[in-house]
């Protein structure tokens, strides 16, 4: 499963969110919203403000949520 995390620079909620994925052993791709602008429009459209936003599969969510990412480490299991 493709899990790709979506954040910006200085963001402290995603550096908690990098940090519990490695401690879980997930691997992800990050895309940085101030370098790509059409990945902004695209989290605007779907709702978000807030950063990081965590896609995996039909699972998404934003802010920092070790409880979903302790979810997504026993799926992937």
């Amino acid at each position: 499963m493709a899990i790709t995390v979506y954040s910006a620079a200085a963001c402290v909620q995603c550096s908690a969110t990098y940090r519990e994925m490695e401690k879980r052993g997930l691997s992800y791709t990050v895309i940085n919203v101030d370098e790509t602008p059409v990945a902004r429009e695209d989290l605007a459209r779907l709702g978000y403000r807030q950063l990081p936003v965590v896609t995996a599969g039909e699972s998404h969510w934003s802010g920092f949520r070790p409880d979903r990412i302790r979810e997504l480490a026993a799926a992937t299991a």
